[in-house]
């Protein structure tokens, strides 16, 4: 895990010294144990290294191939590199200097080229190679988009980063929001790829590689679509439930056991969910000594999975570590959280995903994640909530006119008015208070089909260009074309698989992780467990109500289902205990309305709006109130 930065600028306008350790110095945190620089004519490429595989200095990057064409750098891990450094071996006697993974890219890169490389390797990555005999830069991202990469064409220069941050050292950046972006980071917490806050600076996609030769536009392609994987698992699907069990137990061995090398101490996250609680079952039942395990608890009940992660960890005999979150961990943390995520982000379980990832970094350097298993097997409480909510709505009378008058009830009148969505109230409860949680829901009846509702139910603004000075001019696509789908669950699976887990979900990890210099990997988005679940039929995913079905039939193997069997929590927060509590001042502070109207982004009329109903005990408005807090807090981490 590292990060990385470079330019490609016309010949003989390198990039400025001071330019290049300004962007190195932004990416320290990412690669704490050693920098490296390379210079040729008009480009530089520059490298922060977290030590992983290969502690040597033979692992230093920018790293030139052995024939001297290709120079890389490379932020991630491939996986597969020992299997793919005996395939680089068959092609020829090769004089390796040592045995990191980047290394074996490099040399697969320079006997199979860039384009088969990528088809080859497995792995979470962004890279950059500058081909010098062709003169032609390439950078790539990993499938699912574990690694980000940033970057910014002017004036016949190309620019990028790891993080934005580093970006926004070069001289190509202008700074200027992005209307656009300001409106999707409104409706979903974050900023969707290829979009970046900053109008003219782009993020890479996941599965995408850009080619670029100076003087010509980039060109960016896909070299692996998940719309492919969706499409042929929906060709061939499994029929044999009992097989499928027995085939996945298998493949998730084989996904693991290479994630559990590295020459530094490794462990894993562990909740006590089915996702984590399989990760770890499967990588003690392989180690030769207990794992170690990290797992954060709240004081509250109604957020606490410690015990239950407990008791999965004493059940496997793992090494286990667990720290209570308190109100001064939040106050510590939380005033950093614009500062740490490059863009503006609002999902608030980056708050426990930093901790964790600082507690976990005091003992082990890498960490295993069970990221990807609700995406990909169907595990979120939506999945089955939203069409059942759907099918009880749809038919019913006035009921755009009931949410909207529902809505604008006192809270304390909510829960008493509830006949419309009375069943199914219970599935959106707020840890166990019935009116936030319906009141939510009653904003998404307006919806006109559950495609639309499904969407509402990831919104936390609705209408989010109401609050923007300037809104977009007008809607942009973003997201892949939707593969031929004949069910709800899939259709929904695929919305998170493309969008939320990338730009959300991996995005949290990612930056939570690197900002205590911990790496993180994530086992079950190996792509044969993708193509595997993608086979998969609806059934053997949600099955009787119960969600991941066939996880759970694997994790049966190693877990008594007494352990696991329980309402899913999610990594979540009591956000408006400490919002209205202990961090009253600093949310107040940034949602002060005159700093609001001399920043000219926002309109400070909803906000306050928002704000006063959030302090009358409105908790429903969570994900408004911390979307424009993190959005406040990463303006002033820049002194906007």
């Amino acid at each position: 895990m590292c990060g990385i930065a470079g330019a490609v600028r016309p010949a003989g306008e390198a990039l400025a010294p001071a330019v290049a350790r300004a962007m190195l110095a932004a990416l320290a945190h990412r690669g704490p144990d050693d920098e490296g620089e390379w210079r040729e004519g008009g480009v530089w490429l520059g490298h922060r290294r977290l030590s992983i595989v290969d502690l040597s200095a033979a692992g230093h990057q920018p790293m030139v191939s052995a024939c001297q064409r290709y120079v890389l750098i490379l932020n991630g891990e491939i996986y597969n590199y020992r299997a793919l450094r005996r395939e680089v071996e068959a092609m020829g006697p090769v004089a390796w200097r040592g045995c990191s993974d980047a290394e074996v890219l490099l040399e697969a890169i320079a006997r199979f080229g860039v384009d088969a490389a990528l088809e080859k390797a497995a792995g979470m990555f962004a890279f950059a190679v500058w081909d010098r005999v062709g003169h032609t830069l390439y950078l790539a991202r990993d499938r699912f988009g574990e690694k980000p990469l940033y970057y910014v064409v002017d004036d016949g220069a190309l620019t990028f980063a790891s993080e934005l941050t580093a970006l926004e050292c070069a001289p190509a950046l202008t700074g200027a929001l992005s209307p656009n972006a300001l409106s999707l980071f409104f409706r979903y917490g974050y900023v969707p790829a290829p979009l970046t806050i900053h109008e003219g600076v782009a993020k890479l996609s996941p599965g995408r590689l850009l080619t670029w030769r100076p003087g010509e536009a980039p060109q960016v392609a896909s070299y692996w679509r998940l719309g492919d994987v969706v499409e042929a698992g929906r060709a061939s699907r499994l029929t044999d439930p009992a097989a499928a069990v027995e085939a996945l137990d298998a493949l998730l061995r084989d996904a693991i056991a290479p994630q559990m090398l590295a020459d530094v101490p490794l462990g894993a996250f562990l909740s006590g969910g089915i996702d984590s609680s399989l990760v770890v079952a499967i990588m003690q039942s392989i180690a030769s000594q207990p794992v170690r395990t990290f797992t954060l608890g709240f004081q509250s009940p109604a957020f606490n999975e410690a015990e239950f992660a407990r008791a999965v960890a004493r059940h496997l005999k793992t090494d286990h570590t667990e720290h209570t979150v308190t109100f001064a961990d939040a106050q510590a943390i939380v005033p950093r959280l614009g500062a740490m995520f490059d863009e503006p982000f609002a999902d608030a379980s980056q708050i426990p995903t930093f901790l964790i990832s600082q507690m976990a970094r005091r003992h082990v350097t890498v960490a295993l994640t069970g990221d990807g298993g609700d995406e990909l097997f169907g595990g979120y409480v939506r999945y089955p909530g939203a069409p059942r909510l759907w099918k009880a709505i749809k038919g019913l009378p006035f009921r755009r006119t009931a949410a909207a008058a529902l809505g604008a009830l006192p809270m304390g009148l909510v829960e008493g008015a509830l006949g419309f969505l009375g069943p199914l109230a219970d599935q959106y409860a707020s840890r166990g208070r019935l009116g936030p949680g319906v009141r939510r829901a009653a904003g998404w009846a307006a919806a006109r089909d559950l495609a639309e509702l499904y969407e509402l139910t990831m919104t936390a603004w609705a209408d989010p260009d109401a609050l923007l000075v300037l809104p977009p001019k007008a809607p942009i696509e973003w997201r892949p074309p939707t593969p031929a789908i004949d069910n709800d669950l899939e259709a929904m699976m695929w919305r998170d698989s493309v969008d939320y887990l990338p730009d959300d979900i991996l995005c949290k990890v990612d930056r939570a992780s690197m900002a205590n210099g911990l790496e993180t990997r994530a086992p079950l988005l190996d792509p044969r467990i993708a193509a595997f679940a993608w086979r998969a039929p609806p059934s053997m995913k949600l099955r009787g109500g119960q969600t991941k079905w066939l996880l759970r039939q694997v994790l049966d193997r190693y877990v008594p289902r007494a352990l696991t069997e329980r309402p899913k929590l999610g990594f979540s927060v009591p956000l408006h205990d400490w919002l209205t509590g202990p961090l009253r001042g600093w949310a107040a502070d940034l949602l002060d309305p005159g700093l609001i109207a001399r920043q000219g982004v926002l309109n400070a009329g909803p906000a306050s709006r928002i704000w006063r109903r959030y302090l009358a005990g409105d908790s429903s408005a969570d994900q408004k109130v911390w979307s424009l807090l993190m959005f406040q807090s990463w303006m002033e981490a820049r002194g906007r």
